[in-house]
């Protein structure tokens, strides 16, 4: 039987996922019930985080699926599928067109030598533009350097999720078939008898973890066969080899993981029994192969401290509350994680490097979901020193928001380091494309939704580490800061919310220390939420003014981790999350500062 290997990759919410599960629903291979994205915290989002293989049999000829994730933070899942396969579906939305992400995965199927088929979806949307869209695609092929032979790419105009696609837009189709085809036509088949006789060579692009079979390793064979029960050698960088034995081999049927006796080169397979095996390294025969190349990955760009709980609520709704269990924890998500660094070296902290708010946000919504208790500190950007010069990472960031709300973006972002490098607009809505220091994004995006209304949508990219750029103004939000232990009430919230936005609702438990919301004046603001209206013989406590409190707003980890200060620790547990001074009282946090000074 023939292979073809294919990654789905484009920027977020362009479809990736929506085709991925139509092609499979075409091809007999799903029912429909179950989707690509089956995390649960990927359903609740509707982004995908982690990469899937699956596969489609389609003219006798078995197709190998990767979908990627399209968020810049988790470009590391795709950065190393690209190395085990063949060629590309490039999509890209027929109204929004190409966005940071879709340069960003691009750029590097490019470098690689992959020939992508681009695929321009959502073309039933009211406002898709194809033509333009089209234009706009070739002009980043020339941008990033295309070669004549890649600028020479299929185009495909798809709607994912009305399940059909077709080669010109004057064409009438009622499925994906015609995509099928084009991908028959254009990837080469992944395997040659030649290669098939060959000594061994099969090299890990991705990592699992099962409770009974332990750490799995998802691999594409380049030649050979690999079989159960076999011995085989894992070749690292340096050449040094360890030998592990073949204990179970699935490959991808569909959505189902079938378990096989022998695979041969071509396939993308998952094997048990190579209990310490990295992403990169190659899995051979004999001593005497060389290895094959190394898989890449970039390096994160943002640092926090992972620490033990120990706020006055601590221990009240985790089940894993010690040190012990957090580094147990962490050291097992090291072994699935690539994307992330961990320094276990102090015992009073772990401090964690990852690819961004985002990739840090999933991992503290899995560990409070498995019932950990912990909280971190303010994220920092990784500072380095190249030839003598300091340099922090640079993102690329795409703003689109409505003409008349561009002026306060730009303002804003211009106040913050960045730069803007283009101005477009298109009927009333400008798209704005900066360039700018990570830790000048770092806790922008709360005072972007406020300033856009809601309206705006904002897309950062990471581009590369550039000269520091010096001292960057933030917000002027200060914190506001309750100053008693018990239970918030309406009254007193009601005369503190025209001080700044509250975190909190009435009958919230809070303590002393912990951040109930922000002060719009700078300074923090030590506040008492608990006082209730003064009772009297002439006044009753409910008589007077009505009360009419604003909603507060929710805190979440994303919104806590990007507006958080230095001085603050976001505590995380199964049921909560809150903000909390890293001194809870008045003199501690006084004494402190004195110190520092």
């Amino acid at each position: 039987m023939e292979i073809r290997n294919i990654a789905i990759i484009a920027h977020v919410d362009h479809g990736k996922t929506t085709l991925t599960d139509k092609l499979m629903l075409q091809t007999g291979m799903n029912d429909g019930g179950v989707s690509m994205d089956s995390n649960s915290l990927e359903q609740e989002r509707g982004i995908t985080i982690y990469s899937k293989n699956t596969s489609v049999l389609y003219k006798d000829t078995k197709i190998n699926i990767v979908d990627t994730p399209g968020h810049a933070d988790f470009s590391s899942e795709v950065e190393r599928i690209l190395r085990s396969i063949d060629s590309v579906l490039l999509l890209v939305d027929a109204q929004e067109g190409p966005m940071p992400q879709t340069k960003f995965v691009l750029k590097k199927s490019l470098e690689l030598g992959l020939k992508p088929i681009v695929v321009i979806n959502k073309i039933d949307k009211p406002a898709a533009r194809v033509e333009e869209v089209q234009e706009l695609v070739y002009e980043l092929f020339l941008d990033l350097g295309a070669t004549d032979e890649q600028l020479d790419f299929p185009v495909v105009f798809a709607a994912a999720k009305q399940g059909f696609a077709k080669l010109n837009m004057a064409d009438e189709s009622k499925d994906l078939m015609p995509l099928l085809d084009l991908i028959l036509e254009k990837v080469k088949p992944a395997s040659s008898p030649e290669l098939e006789n060959s000594p061994l060579a099969a090299q890990p692009f991705n990592l699992a973890y099962d409770n009974f079979l332990g750490r799995c390793a998802i691999c594409r064979i380049y030649q050979g066969k690999i079989k159960t029960g076999s011995q085989v050698l894992v070749k690292n960088e340096a050449g040094a080899t360890r030998s592990f034995k073949i204990t179970k081999l699935f490959t991808f049927w569909g959505l189902v993981r079938k378990e096989v006796e022998e695979a041969t080169a071509g396939d993308i397979v998952m094997v048990a029994g190579l209990t310490d095996v990295n992403i990169g390294e190659t899995i051979i025969d004999s001593a005497d192969q060389p290895a094959l190349p190394a898989i890449k990955i970039d390096e994160p760009t943002i640092s926090l401290d992972f620490l033990v709980n120990n706020s006055p609520f601590a221990g009240r709704e985790g089940k894993f509350v010690t040190s012990r269990q957090l580094k147990d924890r962490l050291e097992k998500e090291l072994e699935v994680n690539v994307g992330l660094k961990i320094d276990f070296d102090n015992t009073a902290y772990y401090k964690v490097y990852g690819r961004g708010e985002l990739h840090i946000a999933i991992l503290l919504e899995n560990l409070r979901r498995e019932g950990y208790e912990l909280q971190v500190s303010q994220p920092q950007v990784i500072i380095k020193e190249v030839d003598g010069v300091k340099q922090e990472p640079y993102e690329e960031v795409t703003v689109d928001v409505p003409e008349t709300m561009s002026g306060t973006v730009i303002q804003k972002l211009s106040k913050r380091a960045g730069r803007l490098l283009n101005l477009k607009n298109h009927n009333g809505q400008a798209r704005l494309v900066f360039e700018i220091p990570t830790r000048g994004l770092l806790g922008y995006r709360k005072e972007f939704v406020v300033d856009t209304r809601g309206e705006g949508i904002l897309c950062a990219n990471f581009l590369d580490f550039k000269p520091h750029a010096g001292v960057i103004a933030k917000s002027d939000l200060g914190s506001m800061v309750s100053m008693a232990t018990g239970k918030a009430l309406a009254f007193s919230l009601w005369n503190l919310q025209d001080r700044g936005v509250l975190y909190i609702a009435p009958n919230t438990e809070v303590y002393e220390g912990m951040v109930i919301g922000d002060v719009a004046k700078g300074a923090d603001l030590a506040v008492n939420p608990i006082k209730g209206k003064a009772q009297s013989n002439i006044r009753s406590s409910g008589s007077d003014e009505a009360i009419t409190l604003t909603p507060p707003v929710e805190l979440t980890l994303e919104t806590g981790l990007s507006i958080m200060s230095d001085d603050e620790y976001l505590e995380v547990t199964p049921k909560s999350v809150r903000l909390r001074k890293k001194y809870l009282t008045e003199i501690e946090r006084v004494r402190a500062k004195r110190q520092g000074e």
